[in-house]
């Protein structure tokens, strides 16, 4: 009875767990989670299918207006028809030298399906990002082929729970000041090393070739006594006879 009581308890347990943990990855998410700040990265939107009864037909994402992107190129994915938006910016931002007055806010794949049990990525190259912020909030829009809609817009608040339909976060992280720094230091021992095994071969070259020569003069010279030997012992038997 008691064992009874232990197995059900175990699988309760055990299809609780695995409940959550479906909830807790069935939301629409962006990866890698983090980028450099001010720079330039390929994010891509990981959008899994959490219907039974019904397939993913679109997918949009919106970028904030108050973090634009002068920047963003979507890789072409077989099946899906790709719309990139842009919206005029408030105040013109310059890059490159040259004066950007818009900036992508939206971008919408269609046409595809994403079936159920199954997931589909959504590739973007996106730049330049913010260089004064800690992260930014991509909200999602999910439809499927039944018309629902699922938008995974909510933020998180700190220290409270995560929302039922969590926006998408990518987190911008500062540049390494001592990335260069290292760089070269690794490329100047690259270098010595090179120079190092550069002389050892050199080195070991020419010590094959003095022992390749040594040994051509004591084999010429065995023969030279050989055959020395060879004309002394002909002599002393014409001597003898």
């Amino acid at each position: 009875m008691k064992t009874s009581r232990v197995s059900f308890a175990a699988a309760l347990a055990a299809g609780s767990v695995l409940v959550l943990s479906g909830s807790a990855f069935a939301h629409v998410s962006v990866q890698p989670g983090e980028a450099t700040k001010g720079g330039y990265a390929t994010i891509n939107f990981k959008v899994p299918n959490e219907r039974d009864n019904a397939s993913t037909t679109q997918l949009e994402v919106n970028f904030p207006v108050d973090q634009p992107l002068t920047s963003v190129m979507p890789q072409d994915i077989p099946g899906w028809t790709v719309k990139v938006e842009t919206s005029d910016l408030d105040k013109p931002l310059t890059v490159h030298g040259k004066q950007i007055t818009k900036a992508v806010t939206k971008v919408t794949w269609s046409g595809g399906k994403i079936e159920s049990g199954k997931f589909q990525q959504f590739p973007l190259s996106v730049g330049k990002l913010p260089e004064n912020a800690d992260q930014m909030v991509i909200k999602a829009i999910q439809t499927y082929d039944n018309g629902e809609v699922v938008r995974w817009i909510e933020e998180a608040k700190e220290g409270a729970a995560e929302p039922q339909n969590p926006a998408p976060v990518l987190k911008l992280t500062a540049a390494k000041a001592d990335d260069h720094h290292d760089g070269g230091h690794k490329k100047a021992d690259e270098a010595k090393n090179t120079d190092k095994d550069a002389t050892a071969g050199h080195d070991e070259a020419a010590s094959e070739h003095a022992s390749d020569t040594t040994a051509r003069a004591l084999g010429i010279t065995g023969i030279v006594i050989g055959l020395g030997g060879v004309a002394f012992g002909v002599a002393s038997r014409r001597r003898s006879a």
